[in-house]
């Protein structure tokens, strides 16, 4: 076990944590604002195959949004290259039994931190749906300032959509 991992209510994904991803996961509210390679339906199987994808990730990049330890979300980070390499998108969702509690705000702050300190990353940025309102607020409470609108950058159920960039540097802390 790592001992540097996020604080709670983060930690790493485990086999166990199967049945309760397709129940939270298989939502089309949950869906509607996440990118298409999560799907929907969400099944057994693409529990499986998440689980088999971050299974010895080192270091963890991926880790379960939890309550009573039990799985109700997810979160991760997908590290830039090359020149982006001191960057990383955060990307998170959360079962909608558990919505309006804190969590993604606690997780957001939670894995940011942990990518300044341990993994030395110097940029964390998010890009909602600019209908997403509840990630926007997310985004702020956790520290993220908002850079700018991306126009028409992306498509979700065949509607062209604008993306929101929100980023927290390293070197202004929270008020990057």
């Amino acid at each position: 076990m790592i001992t540097s991992l996020p604080a709670a209510p983060l930690r790493e994904w485990q086999p166990r944590d199967a049945l309760s991803i397709v129940r939270h996961a298989n939502d089309y509210e949950v869906w509607r604002f996440l990118r298409d390679r999560f799907p929907h339906p969400y099944t057994a199987r693409d529990a499986e195959a998440w689980l088999d994808r971050v299974r010895g990730e080192s270091p963890p990049l991926d880790f379960v949004i939890t309550v009573d330890d039990e799985a109700v979300g997810g979160i991760g980070l997908t590290r830039g290259a090359d020149i982006e390499r001191v960057s990383a998108e955060v990307g998170y969702w959360l079962g909608r039994s558990v919505w309006g509690r804190g969590l993604a705000t606690a997780a957001v702050r939670s894995i940011t931190d942990y990518a300044f300190r341990v993994l030395s990353l110097e940029r964390v940025f998010a890009l909602p749906f600019e209908g997403n309102r509840a990630s926007a607020r997310v985004l702020v409470k956790a520290g993220f300032r908002l850079e700018g609108t991306l126009r028409s950058a992306a498509i979700k159920e065949g509607r062209v959509t604008d993306l929101l960039l929100f980023a927290r540097t390293r070197s202004r802390g929270r008020e990057s």
